[in-house]
């Protein structure tokens, strides 16, 4: 249970670090706003075009009389923009993450730096194009491991009561944990952990990753929660990368951390 806290702990305490770092979350907010502005001109375009495209695919349906044809096909016009809001969500953070590799690998970076005990962070020496291939590959990876839980739950979710109480828990802890692994991963791949030895690390303490992807996973559901949220969640992360890898924090051994951006004390 102590450590459900210290997850928590650690998704504040990257919110806190963004706080006293305003350039970096500046920095930080631009992949979140590009992914949101492309993400909401993807559902614009299937809320305008989307009952002509299931038009376009249901040719059987022409002939049919009225009312039946358009029932059938608003059902379908309502489900494929549902599917469409589904992917969405399921896909903004890695998609966000993707979009903004370097600017939160200079954030994790800084991060790290402010709290490791000798100002020093660990460094990536893979070209930019294989940073974002692996990280593609991996999220890819990772959405196909949530999707096969998505569809699971989705079949329980039919259980009498199961469905309806214990299905729905099980999924925010499900989304929690897929949610903490991309956000680690920014800092884990930089010191060259591939995707099975994360996994490996993030179950050996569940608890620990439940209590930080959780409740972030829970405020991601609110509109646009995500692009603020997401420049400190990966701050938080980063900080529960170096709790798992057993990396010492100048803030355990209380040296001085959190250090302020130069740049916005010279302001």
């Amino acid at each position: 249970m102590r450590d459900l806290g210290v997850g928590f702990g650690y998704l504040l305490k990257g919110q806190r670090w963004v706080a006293r770092h305003g350039r970096q979350y500046r920095f930080g907010l631009l992949p979140g706003l590009i992914t949101l502005v492309l993400y909401a001109a993807a559902l614009v375009a299937l809320a305008v075009w989307g009952a002509d495209a299931v038009g376009w695919a249901t040719p059987f349906a022409d002939d049919w009389p009225s009312p039946w044809q358009g029932l059938f096909r608003g059902f379908l016009t309502a489900v494929l923009f549902a599917l469409g809001l589904l992917l969405a969500v399921l896909t903004f953070t890695a998609v966000t993450l993707l979009v903004g590799q370097p600017f939160y690998e200079s954030l994790s970076e800084r991060v790290d730096a402010d709290v490791s005990s000798d100002g020093a962070a660990a460094r990536s020496d893979l070209p930019l194009w294989r940073e974002l291939w692996i990280s593609a590959r991996d999220s890819l990876r990772v959405l196909v491991r949530a999707g096969v839980w998505g569809v699971l739950l989705f079949a329980l979710g039919f259980v009498p009561f199961v469905g309806q109480t214990v299905v729905p828990v099980i999924g925010f802890f499900v989304t929690g944990f897929f949610l903490t692994e991309e956000l680690a991963a920014v800092a884990m791949q930089r010191r060259g952990v591939d995707l099975r030895a994360r996994l490996a690390l993030l179950r050996s303490r569940k608890a620990l990753v439940w209590g930080f992807g959780t409740p972030l996973g829970l405020a991601f559901l609110v509109p646009f929660v995500a692009v603020f949220l997401m420049p400190g969640a990966v701050a938080g992360a980063t900080l529960l990368a170096r709790d798992l890898l057993g990396e010492e924090s100048a803030t355990e051994t209380g040296a001085p951390g959190g250090r302020p951006d130069p740049e916005d004390v010279s302001r």
